[in-house]
């Protein structure tokens, strides 16, 4: 019995640390554009069933409440909070945020695999191209005119450029928004990329602002939607935990050394 509350408490210890390191994550990146926070979620590992409820206790009753045994807890996963950030206005036409569903498409380097992110800080190629500050180009590709003076792009995501001597701005593209059925089923593959999964299901990309999809807004960027105040109460709560643990860890040892001692 002491060697399997050892064993409990240590899944205990070992959950606990993962709970930390996913908020540490949050917190390290509450300044990072369009990033969605995450959530530790746990599970209990199998149960020892030592005796079954409804099992014959005597030859005409039968035991109202089973006997099982806990073997401890695991990180089932981990939960991202599609929650809306902040949109903050940056007065950088190049700065596009997403207000509702959905995310820019970016085509990835080395095999045309697309990636979607909801970070927006864009700027131009040497060859006039709209990409993310990695000089990865958004799908489809925006280009813009040189010598244009003026870049507006609209709710729905059209793109126009005014040119130099010209007074009407002439359209260069439409930018798309794509959507999931599922977005926290998206696997994060860092540089605020997120790849399409089995879960995600497949992406719906289309005009911003129908079926769903949220409007795009020029000039602001979407902020990190950690809350601090959040997170340090989670640290909190997980640092006892942790503590708990850490004394149940103590205890049996103390209770297997006098059992030793006494025998």
């Amino acid at each position: 019995m002491p060697n399997s509350a050892l064993h409990v408490a240590r899944t205990g210890l070992e959950a606990q640390d993962a709970r930390m390191r996913v908020i540490a994550n949050n917190l390290a990146n509450i300044g990072t554009t369009g990033f969605k926070r995450d959530r530790a979620d746990f599970a209990t590992l199998a149960y020892q069933e030592m005796r079954i409820a409804g099992q014959q206790s005597t030859g005409e009753t039968t035991y109202a409440v089973g006997l099982n045994l806990g073997t401890g807890v695991q990180v089932m996963g981990t939960s991202r909070i599609e929650a809306q950030g902040t949109l903050n206005q940056t007065g950088n036409a190049l700065d596009l945020a997403l207000e509702g569903p959905g995310f820019f498409q970016v085509e990835l380097p080395g095999g045309g695999e697309i990636a979607y992110t909801r970070a927006g800080n864009f700027t131009l190629s040497p060859e006039g191209q709209l990409v993310t500050g990695q000089g990865y180009s958004l799908t489809p590709p925006i280009q813009v005119p040189a010598g244009a003076q003026a870049i507006t792009v609209a709710p729905d995501g059209t793109v126009s450029a005014t040119q130099p001597g010209q007074s009407t701005p002439i359209q260069i593209g439409q930018l798309q928004v794509a959507n999931f059925v599922n977005p926290a089923g998206l696997r994060a593959i860092g540089d605020n990329f997120l790849a399409e999964t089995a879960a995600s299901g497949p992406a719906d990309s289309g005009i911003a602002g129908q079926n769903g999809r949220g409007n795009i807004r020029q000039g602001m960027l979407e902020t990190s939607n950690v809350n601090v105040v959040e997170e340090l109460v989670e640290m909190i709560e997980a640092q006892r935990a942790y503590e708990i643990n850490s004394k149940m860890v103590s205890s049996v040892d103390e209770m297997l050394r006098n059992a030793n001692q006494t025998l």
